[in-house]
């Protein structure tokens, strides 16, 4: 596309993460108006939710040799604006059923989205010799922060649901050609063994420790994009603006921890640099679920957005760089179990909510966080910066060595 933007690869992997995540997050500041116009409690808005999860996961399994196939570059340029498209048609959705069926391809284009975009950040990280995991997810919540303002916005004028998602529809494609029209997909990280991709992305021992560091941050990151407008309507009986930003300002903490992480990271060490957004994070819980005020909930969820900045993203980089399998099966891997947890999980809280109220949805997320602390070592206990620096030995090739180093 000759109108499209020379960015460097890198740049071009911060935009598709930004432009995915404004075109999937335009919807959570409008579903306490989804819900009111259907006129449901939060349990059944849950259920109804659970066909994105469904669809996301069995994309995240069986949907990794359908896109090498197709290609990196054919499938992101189609699938990104369909999403927003097929976000806009479920908005019209009559009553509970109806949105569960809509949201299921939904979950199908955001799984395949999410394998394309994490791979090619991972080989474009190779390539450059440096981190950018942390910074291309930062991207993403920015994008998440524009959709939680614009959806505030939107709200607070009075434009329904319908009429703003499909807004949504011609930003997002205008996006996608101005910054991806040229995008290449980055060579694989290490060379192709020959070996056909299995339809089902197989955990191994390693990728299963990674998941459970992960669950705390998937949880709740998913609990904050989904319930903290309804949370802000419900405790406090805030306005629609107010429940908007606070989705807004969740992601944009998120955002910001992110795209300074990875230096923190290279410096100390990935598994140290996670013990700390845990803390951070269940310090977000308890004001949650103790606070007194909407600008003490708010404070949480900014926390929350610290503590479950980083911590998927360093996941994906140690699943990538792992050499046993392709980076695209291990990823798959890692998200197909780790986005139940994000996906499947805050939806399920609905009836958590219904039964101990909405702070306990919250509250639960505790025992995921001692967990994520007890098995945070596998995310390294060597600075990155010293990891990455070790050299080829006899025994094999750079590739090996740098995966050798970051599985330390």
């Amino acid at each position: 596309m000759s109108f499209s933007l020379n960015l460097a690869p890198q740049h071009r992997v911060y935009a598709g993460f930004a432009t995915y995540s404004f075109a999937m997050g335009n919807i959570f500041p409008r579903l306490p108006d989804i819900k009111h116009a259907m006129g449901i409690a939060d349990g059944t808005l849950g259920l109804s939710l659970i066909g994105t999860p469904i669809g996301t996961l069995t994309a995240l399994t069986l949907a990794t040799p359908l896109l090498e196939r197709i290609g990196f570059r054919r499938a992101l340029l189609t699938l990104v604006p369909l999403l927003a498209l097929l976000y806009a048609i479920a908005v019209h959705a009559p009553e509970p059923v109806a949105l569960f069926l809509m949201l299921f391809p939904i979950g199908l284009m955001i799984g395949s989205v999410e394998i394309i975009l994490n791979v090619e950040a991972d080989r474009t990280e190779f390539q450059l010799k440096r981190r950018i995991m942390n910074r291309a997810h930062s991207f993403w919540s920015a994008g998440f922060f524009g959709a939680g303002l614009f959806g505030g916005a939107m709200a607070h004028l009075g434009l329904s649901p319908q009429l703003h998602l499909a807004l949504v529809v011609p930003i997002v494609a205008i996006s996608m050609a101005i910054f991806l029209g040229g995008y290449e997909p980055a060579p694989a990280r290490f060379a192709a063994t020959g070996d056909k991709a299995p339809m089902f992305a197989r955990p191994t021992l390693p990728i299963l420790v990674l998941v459970a560091v992960t669950l705390s941050a998937m949880l709740l990151e998913g609990a904050s994009i989904d319930w903290s407008a309804i949370y802000m309507r419900t405790v406090f009986e805030s306005g629609p603006f107010v429940a908007g930003f606070t989705v807004a300002l969740f992601a944009f903490s998120q955002a910001t921890t992110r795209f300074f992480a990875d230096s923190f990271v290279d410096r100390h060490s990935p598994s140290g640099v996670a013990r700390v957004l845990l803390a951070m994070m269940a310090a977000g819980v308890f004001l949650v679920f103790f606070s007194p005020a909407p600008f003490i909930s708010m404070l949480g969820f900014a926390l929350l957005g610290v503590g479950s900045s980083a911590i998927f993203p360093l996941a994906i980089s140690a699943a990538a760089q792992r050499s046993d399998r392709p980076a695209a099966i291990n990823v798959a891997a890692l998200s197909q179990i780790s986005f139940t947890a994000f996906l499947l999980g805050p939806p399920l809280l609905g009836f958590v909510s219904d039964h101990w109220g909405i702070r306990s949805a919250f509250g639960i997320g505790i025992p995921f966080i001692i967990l994520s602390l007890l098995t945070v070592g596998s995310l390294g206990t060597r600075p990155s910066s010293s990891a990455t620096s070790a050299s080829a030995g006899p025994s094999g090739t750079r590739e090996e060595a740098l995966a050798r180093a970051n599985e330390a």
